[in-house]
This record gives C-alpha cells, structure tokens and sequence, in this order.
C-alpha cells in the first residue's frame, strides 16, 4: 500500500527525530536553567518554549503547506480542542514531510504528524485518534512535566544519542546500535512517567474524541498498523514506539475500554468522507516515493476503471514527474466523472497554468473562486495567471482579495509586491515584499526592503509607524535566533 523506507531514509527519520527529542532536552535548560527546579512550566512558559521549538524545527524538517493537506490536518484537530471549554495554548498542526510513523506533541500546543503516518490511515476516525492522543498530552501538561523529567538524563546520554547519530554517514547498523543504547538508558529513568502518561492521554483523548463524533477504534487501528510496521515491515523501530512507549499495553487497554463502551466503538462523525480520500491523495501523489505513489493509483484503477480518485492522484503524480500534457488528460478524466469538484478543478487549472495556458488556466481557476471565495491557492494561481497575460489591475484586485480571506498564505505576500512592483508602486512593493521575508525568517532581506518601503512611504505617518514596529519585531526576532544558538 505504502512503500517503506530504505536504510538511508530510516537513519535520516532517526535522526530528525533524535534532534528533535535533543532540543527539548537542552533548549530549556540552556535557556532557562530556573525552569528545571520546577514542579512544571507556567502555561506562558510552555507557550514560549513551544514558539521556540517550533523555531527549531523548521530549521530541520520540511513542513507541507499545501493547504489541501495542512488545512485538513489543522481542521480535524481543531474540532477535537474545541470540546475542551477553554484551552491552556493556541493550538497548531504541522504535517511533517518523512516517510517514518510518527506524531508527537510540542510545547505549548504545536502538534507533528509525519506524512508516513498520515499516509498510512483509511479514515479521517483514524486521524483523529492520533491526533486526540497528542493533544491529551499537551492538556494533561505532559510535556511541561517531560522537560523537567528531562533533567534525569545525564549528558553522557545525550552525547551517546548525538553520536549515533552522527555514525549515520557511515555504519547505519552501528549507528543504530549506538542510539538503540543511549536511548534506552535515558528513557528507563522514566519509564514508568511515560507509561502513566500514555495511559492518561488515551484516556482523555477517548473522551475528546466521543464528545466530537468520533469512535475510539480509530486510535487502537493506527497502533495496530505501527505495532505491525515493527513487526513485519523492516528493521526499522517505528519513531512512534520509541516517543510513545508501552505499544502492546496501550492496545489491550484501548481494545477492553471500547469493548466496555460499545457506544464509543463506532463514530458519528465523517469516518469514510471524500474530504479525506481527497487529502491523502494528494499526500501520496506530491509526497510519497513516485514508484510506490504509481503502484498505489494503477491498482485503485485496476479494481474500478471509473475511480476518480485513481486518475486525480495519477495526474498529480504525473505533474509532479513533469509529464504536464499527460496531467492534464489524466486530471480532465477525474473532472468528468466528478464534474465541479472544487479540488480537481483547481489542481486542473494549476497544471494549465503549469503548462502555459493561460488561458485554459483563467478559464478554470475563475470557476473555482467564483465557487469558493475563500479558496487561496485558487486565488493564487488566478493570480499568477492576471500576471502572466499582462493583467496587473485584476491581479492585484486578486491578490488583494487572497490577503484580505487568508492573511497567513505567504505566496500571496510575495506575489502581492510583485504586482505593486510591476505596476510602478515601489512603497507598496518593498513592504508586502518585507513582510514576506520577516514571516519567512529570511531577515536580512526583510530588513532591506522594509528600510526602502520607510523611506519611499515618507510622506505617511501612519505607514511609517507600521513599518518601524515590524523593524522593531525583526530586532526581536533576530535576539530569539541567538538566544536558540547559544542554548542549542
């Protein structure tokens, strides 16, 4: 169904995560050495530790933005942290782009899911379950209590872990060994700790998970399918296991209490929703390995000629290996048997886009936003496409739009100061092209064009006072790198 890892790529997913479990060791104490005395973090604490690693992260994995995927995951969360009367932190979802199975919870709200995870899941019950799992942890205040547990693993520990990482380049059977060890070491100081805590955050994502419509087997399949992975996959520990310890427990537990609650077992939520199948379409067409990506939508077309699914997915895989003109035929098919589906229409106008028909493009994407006004890669390429044909009014009249109905959808930014640009209005271009830079975190540049924008918009206070508070918060910025230098 889904292709496993090879060697490299198994080292390179131990590795990522090792980095990741390395930084919420060090990161706090380094940074804040009164925090390890505490009995747990302050909910403000956490929430800034959480910005910080989050900070991390994105310095070393690759995060999918495709709102296709990332709006799902972050909608399907949501609607899991709304049953909670009020929320300690603002939560995130982030789908992280490995092929490994795994999820684990940050501080202060921010949530990873692991595109091999995400993959491997038939139904939007099972998605959830993992994800109500890992935002029990963050309610439970879990990880405020495993930072100051952390303080137990000496750094010989720690530098054994950091080693066997860095025997990846050369022995991966030794370099496993090595990490294999350290971390068992580290991880039998609290054992128990995390056992109590896997068992609480089942616990209460159950309870999370019914108040929102969902069943619990969900979650007991998800740990079948990783149990599974250890057992008959490859060599390989799922990351899973090692961050969410007591696999076979948690399965008996889970298996009796829904056999108990037989009202818990099936959802009545979306278990089955095209929504999802759409989504993990898309993951496995533009993220998975291409062969495996082949083998999955030949054999859904094999077992039903007409699966619209089969030919969205096979488009978009023939997009991404750059065979556009076949794209487009194989996107055109699933609009034929699926005719006004927003998401096929939008990949089919991308792909025109993608091949320089313009025309076909603005055709499309014009149906598209016509149908859903708040559609931003719709928006976007639409965009993209004004610019292309010379239409810098109507490009900027979208581009405008596209902000004003998603101001966190960064292309947009940067396509916005480009037609400012390409219209003559220099000040507007420097700054939307500043301000795409600063939430970049590329701040030199954010920097430059934010100086010109100040001198160019001299004439407007009011503007002019925006642009030194977002000089000022580069300034904040830049003293968070450091301080994350130094502690890392």
């Amino acid at each position: 169904m889904y292709s496993t890892s090879t060697g490299k790529t198994k080292m390179r997913s131990a590795i990522i995560t090792l980095i990741a479990l390395l930084v919420i060791a060090l990161s706090p104490l380094a940074a804040y050495p009164s925090w390890s005395s505490r009995a747990s973090l302050t909910t403000t604490e956490e929430e800034t530790l959480g910005d910080e690693f989050a900070q991390h992260l994105r310095k070393r994995f690759t995060f999918i933005q495709d709102p296709g995927i990332a709006d799902y995951v972050d909608k399907t969360g949501q609607q899991i942290v709304r049953q909670h009367h009020s929320p300690p932190f603002e939560f995130r979802f982030y789908v992280v782009k490995e092929d490994v199975y795994n999820a684990f919870a940050g501080p202060g709200g921010h949530i990873y899911i692991y595109s091999g995870l995400l993959a491997a899941m038939e139904n939007e019950e099972e998605l959830a379950g993992i994800l109500a799992h890992e935002i029990a942890h963050v309610l439970c205040r879990h990880i405020s209590k495993r930072i100051e547990k952390s303080t137990l693993i000496s750094l010989a520990t720690l530098a054994g872990i950091l080693a066997g990482a860095l025997l990846g380049g050369g022995s991966p059977e030794v370099a496993q060994a090595v990490i294999t060890g350290s971390v068992a070491a580290g991880q039998s100081l609290a054992l128990k700790y995390s056992r109590d805590d896997e068992r609480q955050a089942d616990q209460v994502g159950l309870k999370y998970l019914t108040k929102t419509g969902y069943g619990g087997e969900g979650l007991l399949r998800m740990l079948q399918k990783i149990r599974r992975k250890h057992w008959f996959g490859s060599n390989q520990i799922p990351s899973y296991i090692t961050t969410h310890p007591a696999i076979e427990e948690r399965m008996a537990y889970l298996d009796t209490w829904i056999q108990a609650h037989p009202e818990w077992r099936r959802a009545t939520g979306p278990k089955d929703s095209v929504a999802f199948h759409k989504m993990r379409t898309k993951l496995i067409a533009q993220y998975s390995d291409t062969m495996a990506a082949q083998n999955f939508f030949d054999a859904q077309l094999r077992k039903d000629p007409d699966d619209f699914l089969g030919y969205y997915g096979r488009g978009l895989l023939l997009g991404r290996e750059g065979r556009k003109k076949e794209a487009v035929e194989s996107l055109k098919r699933a609009v034929e048997l699926r005719p006004l589906d927003e998401d096929i229409l939008r990949d089919l106008g991308k792909t025109y886009f993608r091949i320089g028909d313009y025309a076909k493009a603005l055709k499309t994407l014009t149906q598209v936003v016509a149908s859903d006004p708040t559609d931003p890669e719709g928006y976007f390429f639409l965009g993209r496409s004004q610019i292309e044909t010379g239409e810098f009014k109507r490009a900027l009249e979208t581009f405008n739009g596209l902000m004003k109905t998603n101001p966190g959808y960064l292309p947009g930014m940067y396509y916005l100061g480009e037609t400012y640009g390409k219209l003559g209005h220099l000040a507007e271009a420097h700054y939307h092209r500043g301000m795409y830079y600063k939430e970049k975190g590329s701040l030199t540049r954010a920097r430059f064009h934010l100086k010109r924008a100040l001198k160019l918009f001299a004439k407007d206070p009011e503007r002019q006072q925006a642009i030194k508070e977002a000089l000022k918060g580069l300034d904040g910025q830049e003293q968070l790198h450091h301080s994350g230098k130094s502690a890392s």
